[in-house]
């Protein structure tokens, strides 16, 4: 019996009643096509097995990929969570939410390769990890099973072939120290997160540029480190306050850990920001429902989940990527939270 013939973009088209430019669309990803007629498209694709002629991957069939979180309720996480599933609306991609697995003594000798073969017998099609720290081994255990990677805000820095989105953490951290700056502030203190986070660490070096650049020396004694979560951020905040020389203002390192100095502040009887200034990074809902409003760095974190889709749905169809790290632009956003120095001797 004869071999099936091959199947082409024009039996695909055929078969699903659209045009040749429609099934083009649908193949590298393209938006601007109704739910519906991609879906015709797609079955006339499983249907007839049609493979590219230059040998380029086309979707799974399920379209399917994760998004892993460290941390599944945090205003931050919800931000960029919504950007994933519209995104993936958008697309026609089902997105499967999860969290980081944890260690297991119990369990498989080699605990990345089994996430990862876990994920591909699962038919999923990508991954996106969210503000995690990847080791080298999950790395090379997704490579090995040929499951594209998108990582946004890694807490460590990535491989340079590893591909990631971010913010530009640098010019945030300059420009919010610059606003405090301009605001006659002096004594500015960085709350930052955790040292071995690299998004903290671009902040911290933006805060000591525009220090620099003003002039103003630099004090070790007003640099904290913790988590990034409200209770370290108080924790941060009564031991900056409590210092001999207090800062006038702070400059913290995410919403939720300013307005854990927002709370160290309140308890020690200072006002906001007539005796203290503070700026968060990122604009959640929390910067919005501060007492008083919090002026931040905002992070564009819906935009920042879109891009991780759209990035890695190029990966899963083949396609170049201009550049494997990704950064959207910060930008600053004045509310109520900061204001003139205080004249020396009036606290």
């Amino acid at each position: 019996m004869p071999g099936r013939k091959r199947a082409t973009l024009a039996t695909v088209a055929e078969t699903a009643g659209v045009s040749l430019p429609t099934v083009s669309k649908v193949l590298n990803g393209r938006t601007d096509v109704a739910a519906e007629t991609r879906t015709r498209v797609e079955s006339a694709l499983r249907e007839l097995g049609y493979v590219p002629q230059n040998g380029r991957r086309t979707l799974a069939p399920s379209r399917v990929v994760d998004a892993v979180f460290d941390d599944l309720v945090s205003p931050y996480t919800l931000e960029v969570l919504r950007g994933v599933t519209d995104a993936g609306a958008e697309l026609g991609i089902d997105v499967v939410v999860g969290r980081m697995p944890t260690p297991d003594p119990g369990g498989p000798l080699n605990p990345e390769d089994h996430w990862a073969q876990r994920l591909k017998s699962n038919d999923r099609s990508g991954l996106i990890v969210v503000t995690s720290e990847l080791s080298l081994a999950q790395v090379e255990s997704f490579e090995n099973a040929g499951l594209p990677l998108v990582v946004i805000d890694p807490l460590n820095p990535p491989r340079a072939e590893v591909t990631s989105v971010g913010a530009t953490n640098w010019s945030g951290g300059v420009t919010a120290t610059e606003h405090l700056l301009s605001l006659g502030h002096r004594r500015i203190a960085f709350a930052g997160g955790p040292l071995e986070a690299s998004c903290s660490q671009a902040r911290l070096h933006g805060y000591r540029a525009a220090l620099e650049n003003a002039g103003v020396p630099f004090d070790p004694d007003l640099v904290r480190h913790g988590e990034f979560d409200h209770p370290d951020g108080l924790a941060m905040g009564e031991r900056l306050l409590a210092l001999a020389e207090p800062p006038t203002a702070v400059f913290a390192a995410n919403d939720a850990t300013a307005l854990g100095v927002l709370e160290a502040a309140r308890r020690r009887g200072l006002r906001v920001p007539q005796d203290l200034s503070v700026v968060g990074f990122d604009d959640t809902m929390l910067a919005r429902l501060a007492t008083p409003p919090l002026t931040v760095i905002r992070q564009p974190l819906n935009d920042m989940g879109r891009v991780a889709v759209r990035t890695l749905l190029k990966l899963i169809t083949g396609d170049t990527l201009d550049s494997h790290h990704v950064e959207l632009a910060t930008q600053l956003v004045v509310r109520e939270s900061t204001g003139p120095a205080p004249d020396e001797g009036a606290r």
